[in-house]
């Protein structure tokens, strides 16, 4: 595997992070809080052989710009930026959540999951988005 593989591997690692969180919530809806926590520490191991990656590529690629023009340049941008601030966002959030539940506090961790999900959601899955853009698209 190369650098100019990565960034397929990324996008995989971020689908599978989105099919790990919401695993974890059927899991924990439907009673079974050992899959859940099986889910979620995947999604946040998957997560974060995703940044390491994206690091290493991007340190030895840099950016790539996005081609398109026109309405789905507007469409990339708007979905880049939300990604890109709510990426930030979800990384203490995600270890402040995570560290909660394993420590058996769990009114606290269900308050602060509640925001978690759906952000780590958006982000895993509009970086899959991101990727079928810049890679796939044009």
């Amino acid at each position: 595997m190369g650098i100019s593989d990565l960034p397929t591997l990324n996008a995989t690692l971020n689908g599978i992070a989105a099919l790990l969180l919401l695993s974890g919530y059927v899991f924990i809806k439907s009673g079974r809080p050992r899959q859940h926590q099986w889910c979620m520490i995947g999604a946040l191991t998957t997560s974060a052989l995703f940044l390491v990656s994206y690091v290493i590529y991007h340190l030895n690629a840099g950016s790539r710009p996005f081609e398109g023009q026109g309405a789905i340049r507007v469409v990339y941008f708007a979905i880049l930026i939300t990604h890109v601030i709510l990426a930030a966002v979800i990384v203490p959030l995600a270890l402040v959540t995570a560290a909660r539940g394993l420590w058996g506090q769990f009114d606290r961790h269900v308050r602060i999951a509640r925001w978690t999900l759906p952000i780590w959601l958006y982000v895993s899955v509009t970086g899959v988005v991101i990727y079928l853009m810049l890679y796939q698209l044009y």
